[in-house]
C-alpha cells in the first residue's frame, strides 16, 4: 500500500505531503499571477486561456482536497478508534505511537488543514498578484499581520503588534548614563572648537544672528553627519541599540544618517519647533519598511522643552508632499513640513527620561514643539537601513527640493560639485555597523 493512501501515514509522510501541497499551491499562484499581470504573448494560438486553466485548476484542486481530506480524517480525529495494524507492522514497530510522535502528528495535521483550506479557495481570494519571472518559493510567504517588523526573539508579541499598528516603540532606559555623558562631553568639545571632525555639518537656530556667534553650546542647535567622529558614532554601534534595530531591518545594518540635536531655549519666535514631517522625505533609498530611526533622549524631555509629537498609525500612509511652513518667526534650514495632514488626527507627546529610546518608521508623521525652558534639550539619533535596500533617483519627485538644497549646501561647505546626486551623498555617508554590505 502506498504511504500516501495508508491510514497509518507516518509524521514524516505528513511533512512531505504538507511541503508538496505548499509547493504545488505556490507554483499555481505564481503561474496565475504571471498570466494576469504580465500576460503570455508567447502562448500558441488555440491554447487554453489563463482563466480556462484556472477553472480547470479549481475543479482539480477540489478533487485533490476531497481526496486528501479523506485520508486526513483517518488520523486527525481524536475520537475515532485506531484501526488495527497489519501483522508485519506489529512486528516491526510499537503498537501505539509515542506521546511525542502523537503530538507531532496533531501539529502536522493542523498545519495540513490550513493548506487544504487554501486548496479549497478560488484564485480571487489568494491575495494580490505580483509580476514575477519565476516560480515563487513557499518560503517567501509571510503572515500579513507583520509588515513592519522582522521575526525576532527580542520584541514581545505586544511590542511587535504595537509597532505594527502605531509605527513607533519606546524602550525605556536603553542607553546607559555613562554613554550619554560621553556623548554630551564630546558634543561640548565640538562646540568649543576642540574637536573638528571632517565633513560634519554644524547648524544653528535661525533666530541667532551671525554677529552673535561665539563657539559655545548656545550657538549650535544641531550636528549632522557625525559618522567620522569615533566617539559620537559609538552610539550607532551600541549592541543594545542594534539589538532592536535588527528587529526592523534584519541582520545586515547600515547607519545612513546621524544627528545630535541641541534644541535651544526659544527666543519667543517659536523657531525651535520642528514642523510635522516624514523622515523618508530626506532619504533616496527604499524600501521604507526596512528603515528605522533610533532616537535617544539625553535628558528628561517633555512638552515644556519640546518633546517629540507623533501621529500614531500614519506610517501606513504614503509619503506626502513637503515644503517650508509659512511661520512668522522664520524656519530653520531643511525644516520641511507636511502641507496637507489632517489637523484632527490624534497625536501623542512622547515624555522620555534620559536613556529612553524611541524607534520609529520613516513614514510616521512627527515633529517637536518649541523649547519653553531656559535649558538645552539634547537627543542623539541615527537612521538605520537594511544593507539590501536600494537607491532611487528623486528627480521629478517631491523629494527633488531636498536634493537641490543639499547639493547647494555641500557645494558651499565642502566644494562638492553641484551636479552630485543625493544618492551619491548618501552612499558616501553610509556606514556598515553589522553584518555585510550588500546594496547601499
Amino acid at each position: 500500500m502506498c504511504w500516501l493512501t495508508s491510514p497509518w501515514t507516518t509524521f514524516t509522510g505528513l511533512e512531505a505531503l504538507e511541503k508538496h501541497l505548499l509547493l504545488w499551491e505556490a507554483v499555481r499562484i505564481s503561474a496565475i499571477s504571471r498570466s494576469r499581470v504580465c500576460g503570455h504573448p508567447s502562448s500558441p494560438p488555440g491554447a487554453p486561456s489563463a482563466w480556462t486553466q484556472e477553472a480547470r485548476g479549481i475543479s482539480a484542486r477540489r478533487r485533490i482536497r476531497e481526496f486528501y481530506a479523506l485520508r486526513l480524517g483517518h488520523y486527525c480525529s481524536s475520537s475515532a478508534p485506531t484501526p488495527p495494524r497489519p501483522a508485519l507492522q506489529q512486528l516491526s514497530g510499537p503498537a501505539e505511537p509515542s506521546p511525542v510522535a502523537a503530538m507531532n502528528q496533531r501539529q502536522a495535521a493542523a498545519r495540513l488543514r490550513v493548506v487544504l483550506g487554501h486548496l479549497g479557495q478560488t484564485s480571487a481570494r489568494t491575495g494580490v498578484a505580483y509580476p514575477t519571472s519565476g516560480a515563487v518559493s513557499p518560503n517567501s510567504f509571510h503572515p500579513p499581520q507583520f509588515q513592519y517588523t522582522r521575526d525576532n526573539d527580542v520584541l514581545s508579541l505586544e511590542q511587535r503588534k504595537f509597532y505594527e499598528e502605531n509605527g513607533f516603540l519606546v524602550i525605556k532606559n536603553l542607553v546607559s548614563d555613562a554613554d550619554i555623558q560621553r556623548f554630551r562631553d564630546q558634543f561640548e568639545r565640538i562646540c568649543r572648537g576642540e574637536v573638528k571632525p571632517e565633513q560634519m555639518m554644524i547648524m544653528r537656530d535661525v533666530s541667532i544672528a551671525k554677529s552673535e556667534y561665539i563657539p559655545s553650546e548656545r550657538m549650535i542647535s544641531k550636528i549632522q553627519y557625525f559618522e567620522d567622529d569615533k566617539e559620537l558614532f559609538r552610539y550607532c554601534t551600541l549592541p543594545e541599540i542594534l539589538k532592536y534595530v535588527e528587529c526592523f531591518t534584519g541582520p545586515n545594518i547600515m547607519a545612513m544618517h546621524t544627528m545630535l540635536i541641541n534644541k535651544p531655549p526659544d527666543s519667543g519666535k517659536k523657531t525651535s519647533r520642528h514642523p510635522l514631517h516624514q523622515d523618508l522625505h530626506y532619504f533616496p533609498f527604499r524600501p521604507n519598511n526596512k528603515i528605522v530611526c533610533a532616537w535617544t533622549a539625553m535628558e528628561h524631555i517633555d512638552r515644556n522643552n519640546g518633546c517629540l509629537c507623533v501621529l500614531p498609525g500614519t506610517h501606513k500612509g504614503p509619503l506626502k508632499p513637503h515644503d517650508y511652513p509659512n511661520w512668522e518667526g522664520g524656519v530653520n534650514l531643511m525644516f520641511y513640513g507636511i502641507q496637507d495632514y489632517d489637523e484632527n488626527s490624534p497625536c501623542v507627546h512622547l515624555v522620555m527620561e534620559k536613556g529612553d529610546t524611541v524607534f520609529f518608521h520613516p513614514l510616521l508623521i512627527h515633529g517637536s514643539g518649541w523649547n519653553k525652558t531656559q535649558g538645552y534639550r539634547k537627543a542623539i539619533s541615527c537612521h538605520f537601513a537594511s544593507a539590501d535596500c536600494h537607491y532611487i533617483d528623486v528627480k521629478g519627485t517631491s523629494q527633488e527640493i531636498v536634493e537641490r538644497e543639499v547639493m547647494e549646501l555641500v557645494h558651499r561647505l565642502y566644494g562638492i560639485p553641484k551636479d552630485t546626486s543625493l544618492q551619491e551623498v548618501s552612499r558616501y555617508r553610509a556606514r556598515l555597523v553589522k553584518g555585510r554590505r550588500i546594496s547601499l
